[in-house]
Protein backbone atom coordinates (compact mmCIF):
# COMPACT_ATOMS: atom_id res chain seq x y z
CA UNK A 1 0.00 0.00 0.00
CA UNK A 2 1.32 3.47 -0.96
CA UNK A 3 1.08 6.25 1.63
CA UNK A 4 0.84 9.75 0.15
CA UNK A 5 2.33 12.45 2.37
CA UNK A 6 -0.35 15.08 1.83
CA UNK A 7 1.00 17.45 4.50
CA UNK A 8 4.67 17.29 3.65
CA UNK A 9 6.50 20.54 2.99
CA UNK A 10 7.36 21.28 -0.62
CA UNK A 11 10.08 23.60 -1.91
CA UNK A 12 9.79 24.85 -5.45
CA UNK A 13 12.35 26.20 -7.89
CA UNK A 14 11.62 28.12 -11.07
CA UNK A 15 13.84 28.83 -14.07
CA UNK A 16 12.05 31.72 -15.77
CA UNK A 17 11.81 32.47 -19.49
CA UNK A 18 9.77 34.71 -21.77
CA UNK A 19 7.12 32.17 -22.81
CA UNK A 20 7.45 29.27 -20.34
CA UNK A 21 8.72 28.66 -16.81
CA UNK A 22 10.47 25.41 -15.90
CA UNK A 23 9.55 24.25 -12.38
CA UNK A 24 10.97 21.68 -9.99
CA UNK A 25 9.59 20.43 -6.67
CA UNK A 26 11.65 19.02 -3.78
CA UNK A 27 10.65 17.33 -0.54
CA UNK A 28 12.13 18.43 2.85
CA UNK A 29 15.06 16.02 2.38
CA UNK A 30 15.94 17.46 -1.02
CA UNK A 31 14.60 14.55 -3.05
CA UNK A 32 13.17 15.50 -6.43
CA UNK A 33 9.38 15.13 -6.59
CA UNK A 34 8.88 16.23 -10.17
CA UNK A 35 9.51 18.75 -12.93
CA UNK A 36 7.14 20.50 -15.30
CA UNK A 37 6.77 23.55 -17.56
CA UNK A 38 4.02 26.17 -17.50
CA UNK A 39 3.01 29.10 -19.69
CA UNK A 40 3.82 32.65 -18.56
CA UNK A 41 0.25 33.87 -18.13
CA UNK A 42 -2.31 34.11 -15.33
CA UNK A 43 -3.64 30.64 -16.07
CA UNK A 44 -0.11 29.27 -16.20
CA UNK A 45 0.79 30.78 -12.83
CA UNK A 46 -2.33 29.24 -11.28
CA UNK A 47 -1.60 25.84 -12.81
CA UNK A 48 2.02 26.05 -11.59
CA UNK A 49 0.97 26.66 -8.00
CA UNK A 50 -1.70 23.93 -8.13
CA UNK A 51 0.91 21.51 -9.48
CA UNK A 52 3.29 22.30 -6.59
CA UNK A 53 0.45 21.95 -4.07
CA UNK A 54 -0.28 18.52 -5.49
CA UNK A 55 2.89 17.32 -3.71
CA UNK A 56 2.03 18.90 -0.34
CA UNK A 57 2.18 22.27 1.41
CA UNK A 58 4.29 24.80 -0.51
CA UNK A 59 6.55 26.49 2.03
CA UNK A 60 9.07 28.26 -0.19
CA UNK A 61 9.75 28.94 -3.87
CA UNK A 62 13.07 30.06 -5.32
CA UNK A 63 12.59 32.10 -8.47
CA UNK A 64 15.23 33.29 -10.91
CA UNK A 65 14.79 36.76 -12.36
CA UNK A 66 12.01 38.15 -10.18
CA UNK A 67 12.85 41.55 -11.66
CA UNK A 68 12.56 40.37 -15.27
CA UNK A 69 10.86 37.27 -16.74
CA UNK A 70 9.82 36.11 -13.26
CA UNK A 71 8.14 39.37 -12.19
CA UNK A 72 4.60 38.25 -13.03
CA UNK A 73 4.99 34.88 -11.30
CA UNK A 74 6.59 36.47 -8.22
CA UNK A 75 3.70 38.94 -7.99
CA UNK A 76 1.14 36.13 -8.25
CA UNK A 77 2.85 33.94 -5.63
CA UNK A 78 3.09 36.90 -3.24
CA UNK A 79 -0.67 37.46 -3.60
CA UNK A 80 -1.15 33.79 -2.67
CA UNK A 81 1.00 34.27 0.48
CA UNK A 82 3.77 32.00 -0.79
CA UNK A 83 7.27 32.82 0.50
CA UNK A 84 9.58 33.70 -2.41
CA UNK A 85 13.34 34.14 -2.52
CA UNK A 86 15.36 35.65 -5.35
CA UNK A 87 17.76 33.11 -6.83
CA UNK A 88 20.90 34.07 -8.73
CA UNK A 89 21.79 32.16 -11.86
CA UNK A 90 23.55 28.85 -11.19
CA UNK A 91 27.26 28.75 -10.46
CA UNK A 92 29.09 28.51 -13.79
CA UNK A 93 31.64 26.01 -12.52
CA UNK A 94 28.91 23.71 -11.23
CA UNK A 95 26.99 24.14 -14.47
CA UNK A 96 30.01 23.01 -16.50
CA UNK A 97 30.25 19.83 -14.43
CA UNK A 98 26.54 18.99 -14.39
CA UNK A 99 25.40 20.27 -17.78
CA UNK A 100 22.71 22.78 -18.66
CA UNK A 101 18.96 22.47 -19.09
CA UNK A 102 15.94 24.41 -17.90
CA UNK A 103 14.92 21.64 -15.50
CA UNK A 104 18.45 21.41 -14.05
CA UNK A 105 18.36 25.16 -13.46
CA UNK A 106 14.95 24.86 -11.79
CA UNK A 107 16.22 22.08 -9.52
CA UNK A 108 19.27 24.19 -8.65
CA UNK A 109 16.97 27.14 -7.83
CA UNK A 110 14.95 24.93 -5.47
CA UNK A 111 18.10 23.59 -3.78
CA UNK A 112 19.47 27.13 -3.38
CA UNK A 113 16.23 28.18 -1.68
CA UNK A 114 16.10 25.09 0.52
CA UNK A 115 19.73 25.30 1.66
CA UNK A 116 19.61 29.01 2.40
CA UNK A 117 22.20 29.90 -0.25
CA UNK A 118 19.46 32.06 -1.73
CA UNK A 119 17.88 33.98 1.12
CA UNK A 120 17.01 37.40 -0.29
CA UNK A 121 13.28 38.03 -0.29
CA UNK A 122 12.00 39.14 -3.68
CA UNK A 123 10.55 42.59 -4.24
CA UNK A 124 6.76 42.55 -4.35
CA UNK A 125 6.54 45.12 -7.19
CA UNK A 126 2.92 45.87 -6.30
CA UNK A 127 2.91 49.43 -4.98
CA UNK A 128 3.93 53.04 -5.51
CA UNK A 129 7.63 52.18 -5.81
CA UNK A 130 6.93 50.01 -8.86
CA UNK A 131 5.01 52.93 -10.37
CA UNK A 132 8.05 55.14 -9.73
CA UNK A 133 10.37 52.53 -11.25
CA UNK A 134 8.59 52.30 -14.59
CA UNK A 135 8.48 56.10 -14.89
CA UNK A 136 12.17 56.24 -14.00
CA UNK A 137 12.96 53.78 -16.80
CA UNK A 138 11.29 56.10 -19.31
CA UNK A 139 13.02 59.17 -17.87
CA UNK A 140 16.49 57.61 -18.06
CA UNK A 141 15.85 56.60 -21.64
CA UNK A 142 14.77 60.14 -22.56
CA UNK A 143 17.77 61.64 -20.77
CA UNK A 144 20.20 59.34 -22.59
CA UNK A 145 18.58 60.21 -25.92
CA UNK A 146 18.86 63.93 -25.13
CA UNK A 147 22.54 63.57 -24.28
CA UNK A 148 23.15 61.67 -27.51
CA UNK A 149 21.34 64.31 -29.58
CA UNK A 150 23.35 67.12 -27.95
CA UNK A 151 26.60 65.27 -28.62
CA UNK A 152 25.63 64.88 -32.25
CA UNK A 153 24.83 68.59 -32.47
CA UNK A 154 28.27 69.46 -31.10
CA UNK A 155 29.95 67.15 -33.60
CA UNK A 156 28.01 68.62 -36.51
CA UNK A 157 28.88 72.15 -35.40
CA UNK A 158 32.59 71.25 -35.37
CA UNK A 159 32.51 69.93 -38.96
CA UNK A 160 30.03 72.44 -40.41
CA UNK A 161 31.00 74.85 -43.22
CA UNK A 162 33.08 77.75 -41.92
CA UNK A 163 30.38 80.43 -41.68
CA UNK A 164 28.00 78.13 -39.79
CA UNK A 165 30.80 76.72 -37.62
CA UNK A 166 31.85 80.22 -36.50
CA UNK A 167 28.23 81.14 -35.67
CA UNK A 168 27.84 78.11 -33.39
CA UNK A 169 31.35 77.98 -31.89
CA UNK A 170 31.61 78.26 -28.10
CA UNK A 171 27.86 78.39 -27.43
CA UNK A 172 26.47 76.90 -24.24
CA UNK A 173 24.00 74.03 -24.58
CA UNK A 174 20.83 76.18 -24.22
CA UNK A 175 22.16 78.75 -26.72
CA UNK A 176 23.26 76.05 -29.15
CA UNK A 177 19.78 74.53 -29.14
CA UNK A 178 18.15 77.95 -29.51
CA UNK A 179 20.40 78.94 -32.40
CA UNK A 180 19.82 75.61 -34.14
CA UNK A 181 16.06 76.08 -33.86
CA UNK A 182 16.36 79.48 -35.57
CA UNK A 183 18.41 78.27 -38.52
CA UNK A 184 16.79 79.08 -41.86
CA UNK A 185 16.49 75.82 -43.70
CA UNK A 186 15.40 77.26 -47.03
CA UNK A 187 17.22 76.96 -50.26
CA UNK A 188 20.97 77.32 -50.02
CA UNK A 189 23.53 77.33 -52.82
CA UNK A 190 25.78 74.99 -50.85
CA UNK A 191 24.08 71.59 -50.34
CA UNK A 192 26.38 70.75 -47.40
CA UNK A 193 25.36 73.93 -45.55
CA UNK A 194 21.68 73.30 -46.28
CA UNK A 195 21.89 69.70 -45.10
CA UNK A 196 23.84 70.62 -41.95
CA UNK A 197 21.26 73.27 -41.03
CA UNK A 198 18.45 70.77 -41.55
CA UNK A 199 20.23 68.17 -39.39
CA UNK A 200 20.92 70.68 -36.59
CA UNK A 201 17.31 71.88 -36.65
CA UNK A 202 16.06 68.29 -36.46
CA UNK A 203 18.30 67.47 -33.51
CA UNK A 204 17.39 70.71 -31.70
CA UNK A 205 13.69 69.91 -32.11
CA UNK A 206 14.35 66.43 -30.74
CA UNK A 207 16.16 67.88 -27.72
CA UNK A 208 13.23 70.21 -26.96
CA UNK A 209 10.74 67.35 -27.22
CA UNK A 210 12.86 65.18 -24.92
CA UNK A 211 13.19 68.00 -22.38
CA UNK A 212 9.41 68.36 -22.35
CA UNK A 213 9.07 64.59 -21.91
CA UNK A 214 11.53 64.59 -18.99
CA UNK A 215 9.65 67.47 -17.33
CA UNK A 216 6.32 65.65 -17.73
CA UNK A 217 7.77 62.48 -16.20
CA UNK A 218 9.19 64.46 -13.27
CA UNK A 219 5.72 65.91 -12.67
CA UNK A 220 4.39 62.37 -12.32
CA UNK A 221 7.27 61.05 -10.22
CA UNK A 222 7.46 63.91 -7.69
CA UNK A 223 3.96 63.42 -6.15
CA UNK A 224 4.53 59.67 -5.87
CA UNK A 225 7.81 60.30 -4.03
CA UNK A 226 6.25 62.81 -1.66
CA UNK A 227 3.41 60.43 -0.83
CA UNK A 228 5.60 57.34 -0.47
CA UNK A 229 8.72 58.62 1.30
CA UNK A 230 8.39 62.27 2.41
CA UNK A 231 11.23 61.94 4.93
CA UNK A 232 13.60 60.69 2.24
CA UNK A 233 12.74 63.57 -0.11
CA UNK A 234 13.33 66.02 2.77
CA UNK A 235 16.94 64.90 3.31
CA UNK A 236 19.62 67.42 2.38
CA UNK A 237 20.96 66.86 -1.12
CA UNK A 238 18.26 64.38 -2.16
CA UNK A 239 16.49 65.19 -5.42
CA UNK A 240 13.90 63.48 -7.57
CA UNK A 241 16.37 61.19 -9.34
CA UNK A 242 18.33 60.12 -6.25
CA UNK A 243 15.22 59.58 -4.14
CA UNK A 244 13.55 57.53 -6.87
CA UNK A 245 16.69 55.44 -7.44
CA UNK A 246 17.09 54.65 -3.74
CA UNK A 247 13.41 53.77 -3.33
CA UNK A 248 13.52 51.45 -6.33
CA UNK A 249 16.57 49.71 -4.86
CA UNK A 250 14.66 49.14 -1.60
CA UNK A 251 11.45 48.05 -3.34
CA UNK A 252 7.81 48.16 -2.29
CA UNK A 253 8.64 45.90 0.67
CA UNK A 254 11.81 47.38 2.27
CA UNK A 255 11.14 45.28 5.37
CA UNK A 256 12.86 42.49 3.41
CA UNK A 257 16.10 44.33 4.30
CA UNK A 258 17.00 42.78 7.63
CA UNK A 259 19.10 45.68 8.92
CA UNK A 260 20.82 48.92 8.08
CA UNK A 261 23.98 46.92 7.38
CA UNK A 262 22.09 44.81 4.82
CA UNK A 263 20.94 48.02 3.13
CA UNK A 264 24.52 49.32 3.03
CA UNK A 265 25.63 46.01 1.49
CA UNK A 266 22.86 46.26 -1.11
CA UNK A 267 24.08 49.75 -2.05
CA UNK A 268 27.68 48.59 -2.28
CA UNK A 269 28.96 50.88 0.49
CA UNK A 270 29.75 48.23 3.10
CA UNK A 271 33.51 47.43 3.13
CA UNK A 272 34.33 43.81 2.28
CA UNK A 273 36.75 41.93 4.60
CA UNK A 274 40.06 41.15 2.87
CA UNK A 275 42.16 39.93 5.79
CA UNK A 276 44.78 37.23 5.68
CA UNK A 277 47.07 35.90 8.41
CA UNK A 278 48.18 38.73 10.67
CA UNK A 279 46.92 41.40 8.27
CA UNK A 280 43.44 42.78 8.97
CA UNK A 281 42.08 45.01 6.27
CA UNK A 282 38.99 45.80 4.21
CA UNK A 283 38.58 46.54 0.53
CA UNK A 284 36.12 48.52 -1.54
CA UNK A 285 32.91 46.68 -2.34
CA UNK A 286 32.48 46.59 -6.14
CA UNK A 287 29.13 44.82 -5.90
CA UNK A 288 25.67 45.87 -4.84
CA UNK A 289 23.17 48.02 -6.71
CA UNK A 290 25.39 50.38 -8.71
CA UNK A 291 22.57 52.82 -9.44
CA UNK A 292 21.88 53.17 -5.71
CA UNK A 293 25.62 53.55 -5.13
CA UNK A 294 25.72 56.34 -7.72
CA UNK A 295 22.76 58.05 -6.06
CA UNK A 296 24.59 58.06 -2.70
CA UNK A 297 27.67 59.50 -4.43
CA UNK A 298 25.56 62.30 -5.94
CA UNK A 299 24.13 63.18 -2.53
CA UNK A 300 27.63 63.23 -1.03
CA UNK A 301 28.92 65.56 -3.78
CA UNK A 302 25.99 67.95 -3.33
CA UNK A 303 26.61 68.11 0.41
CA UNK A 304 30.33 68.65 -0.08
CA UNK A 305 29.52 71.60 -2.32
CA UNK A 306 26.84 73.26 -0.19
CA UNK A 307 26.64 71.83 3.34
CA UNK A 308 29.04 73.47 5.88
CA UNK A 309 28.95 70.44 8.20
CA UNK A 310 29.95 68.08 5.40
CA UNK A 311 32.70 70.45 4.28
CA UNK A 312 34.03 70.51 7.85
CA UNK A 313 33.97 66.72 8.00
CA UNK A 314 35.98 66.53 4.77
CA UNK A 315 38.62 68.95 6.07
CA UNK A 316 38.92 67.09 9.38
CA UNK A 317 39.35 63.72 7.72
CA UNK A 318 41.87 65.05 5.21
CA UNK A 319 44.00 66.32 8.10
CA UNK A 320 43.89 62.82 9.57
CA UNK A 321 45.58 61.51 6.43
CA UNK A 322 42.56 60.22 4.52
CA UNK A 323 42.36 60.79 0.77
CA UNK A 324 39.39 62.61 -0.76
CA UNK A 325 38.13 59.38 -2.31
CA UNK A 326 38.27 57.61 1.04
CA UNK A 327 36.31 60.41 2.71
CA UNK A 328 33.63 60.27 0.02
CA UNK A 329 33.33 56.51 0.62
CA UNK A 330 32.82 57.19 4.32
CA UNK A 331 30.21 59.84 3.52
CA UNK A 332 28.35 57.40 1.29
CA UNK A 333 28.23 54.91 4.17
CA UNK A 334 26.86 57.53 6.55
CA UNK A 335 24.30 58.72 4.02
CA UNK A 336 23.16 55.11 3.47
CA UNK A 337 22.52 54.84 7.20
CA UNK A 338 20.58 58.10 7.12
CA UNK A 339 18.53 56.98 4.11
CA UNK A 340 17.69 53.62 5.69
CA UNK A 341 15.89 55.37 8.56
CA UNK A 342 13.61 57.16 6.09
CA UNK A 343 12.58 54.16 3.99
CA UNK A 344 8.82 53.49 4.19
CA UNK A 345 7.71 50.57 6.31
CA UNK A 346 4.71 48.45 5.48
Amino acid sequence: MTIVEVDRAVIGGVDTHLDIHAVAALDPRGALLGTETFATCAEGYQALLEWLRGFGTVTLVGVEGTGAYGAGLARYLAQEDIAIVEVDRPNRQARRRQGKSDFLDAIEAARAAQSGRASGLAKTRDGAVEAIRVLLVAKRSARRARTKALTQMRQLSYTAPEQLRCALKGLSVPKLVSEAERLRRGRCADPITASTKAALFSLATRVRDLEAEITALDERIAPLLSATAPELVALYGVGIDTAATLLVAAGDNPERLRSEAAWAHLCGVAPVPASSGKVTRYRLNPGGNRQANSALWSIAIVRLAHDPATKGYMERRLKEGKSKREVIRLLKRYIAREVYRTLPRG
